[in-house]
């Protein structure tokens, strides 16, 4: 089978099959400027959703705790993944040791004046800045973007552009929906950082991607080419 038939099978798979959020969903051709946002759970949703890693389907993580309710839509950036070279970029800005990444997708919010009222959709943002969030021992960046072409937030390009309120309504939400009453708090935020340094967050999910999920496509190709010779195989003994 050559190379012009794999796409065109691959093609055809698309049409039939929906892709995997995190793993078939492109980036896009702009990232880390402009990027592909998987929405999981909206301001409205008082559970929250998140991706199935396995089956790609969306789940419910747990209900939101108590009055906590996500300020803004909340997803992730696709074939992003929070691993060593992520680990390292946080420690390299905090001074921190023995760091590790979060070994999920890279989460992105998204702000927009409209009501979209159901996740599970996918939008293109533009990342204006992040929070170096800290779970434990765990780098948890949040990356901060407008949606593209929004009336209102869709020409801001940084996130010192932003009024104060809404940064510390996510910060609050963001230290506090893990938190119980009574108990210590589990997560902490050291840096609220530029486009630039979000841009860079981003590079580094993106090579902990391509590290440990890169090449997806080439290896099922490589399956398929061993299927049909096994197959021509047996049809010739």
């Amino acid at each position: 089978m050559e190379e012009n038939e794999l796409q065109k099978l691959w093609a055809m798979l698309g049409l039939r099959y929906q892709s995997h959020p995190w793993h078939g969903i492109p980036i896009g051709e702009r990232a880390p400027d402009v990027v592909t946002a998987f929405i999981e759970i909206t301001p409205s949703d008082t559970v929250k959703y998140e991706i199935d890693k396995r089956t790609g389907f969306l789940k419910v993580d747990r209900p939101q705790k108590f009055s906590n309710i996500v300020p803004t839509l909340y997803g992730f950036i696709p074939q992003t993944y929070c691993q060593d070279a992520a680990a390292a970029y946080c420690m390299q800005k905090t001074g921190r040791k023995d760091m590790i990444g979060d070994g999920d997708p890279l989460d992105i919010c998204v702000l927009t004046e409209r009501l979209i009222p159901t996740g599970g959709i996918i939008v293109q943002v533009v990342p204006i800045g992040g929070f170096r969030l800290i779970d434990n021992r765990e780098a948890d960046d949040k990356i901060i973007a407008v949606l593209q072409q929004d009336e209102i937030y869709g020409q801001l390009r940084d996130i010192t552009e932003l009024p104060d309120a809404i940064i510390n309504r996510l910060k609050h939400y963001f230290l506090t929906y893990k938190q119980l009453p009574n108990q210590a708090p589990q997560c902490e935020i050291t840096h609220v950082y530029g486009r630039t340094e979000a841009q860079e967050v981003i590079r580094c999910c993106q090579e902990d991607y391509e590290n440990s999920f890169g090449g997806l496509e080439s290896k099922m190709s490589e399956m398929v080419l061993n299927l049909l010779r096994i197959q021509k195989t047996e049809e010739d003994s």
